[in-house]
C-alpha cells in the first residue's frame, strides 16, 4: 500500500494534527508506505497564477511548477485528506491544491471529439479517505450541502479506480469541543482507519 496523506492546517498542535498523526500511525502498522503532503509546512502555492492558467491544458508544461506533488499522486494508491471545514468547504490552501496538482492528463483526461465527458486520471487510486473537523454542527453542514466533502468524495472520488473503498469521520462542533468528545473523536477515526485498511 502506497499512501498519500494531504494534511491542511496552520497551526502546528492543532486537533488536525493529532488527526494526522493518528492516521499516519495506522497507515504505518499496516506496512504502509507513507508520504505526508503538509501544504502549510512546505509553504504550498495555492494561487493558480496567471501562466498556470495558461498552460493548464498544455500537459508539457502544467505540472512543472508542482513536480513534487504530482508524483506524489501518480505513486499513491491510498490519498488520504486531513483538514478543517471552513465556511462548509475546503480551506482555500486544500482548494488551491486541488487546482493546481489535479490537471489534465494527471487526475483526468479531457473531453475530445471522441470523448464528450472528462474520463478518470486515477484509476491506481483504489482507497479515498476524508478526515475533517467542522465548527458547525452536523444538521446544519448537511443543510447546506457539505460542499467539501462533496468535492472530495464525488468530484476527486469520480476520477478513482471503481470500485472504490472510501473512509469518512468528522468532528462536528469542533469550537465549543471538550476533551471528552476529541478523544472519542480520535477512537472513532482509528476504527474507521482500521476498516479502511482492512
Amino acid at each position: 500500500m502506497r499512501a498519500l496523506v494531504v494534511y491542511c492546517h496552520p497551526k502546528e498542535g492543532s486537533f488536525n494534527a493529532a488527526i494526522r498523526d493518528l492516521v499516519v500511525e495506522k497507515l504505518n502498522a499496516r506496512g504502509a508506505e507513507v508520504r505526508l503532503a503538509d501544504l502549510y509546512g512546505k509553504g504550498f502555492d495555492p494561487t493558480l497564477s496567471p501562466h498556470d492558467l495558461t498552460v493548464y491544458e498544455d500537459t508539457s508544461q502544467n505540472t512543472l511548477a508542482v513536480a513534487e506533488d504530482v508524483a506524489n499522486l501518480k505513486w499513491c494508491d491510498t490519498l488520504i485528506f486531513v483538514y478543517p471545514t471552513w465556511w462548509y468547504g475546503l480551506p482555500a490552501m486544500l482548494k488551491g491544491w486541488l487546482d493546481r496538482v489535479m490537471v489534465p492528463e494527471v487526475a483526468f483526461l479531457m473531453p475530445s471529439p471522441e470523448r464528450k465527458n472528462i474520463a478518470r486520471g486515477l484509476d491506481h487510486i483504489t482507497r479515498l479517505g476524508v478526515f475533517m473537523t467542522c465548527g458547525a454542527s452536523r444538521w446544519l453542514t448537511f443543510l447546506v450541502g457539505a460542499p467539501g466533502k462533496r468535492t472530495l468524495f464525488r468530484g476527486v472520488g469520480f476520477l478513482c479506480a471503481k470500485p472504490l473503498k472510501k473512509a469518512f469521520a468528522a468532528h462536528y462542533l469542533m469550537d465549543t469541543s471538550t476533551p471528552e468528545s476529541r478523544k472519542a473523536h480520535l477512537d472513532r477515526v482509528a476504527k474507521t482507519m482500521d476498516r479502511f485498511l482492512s
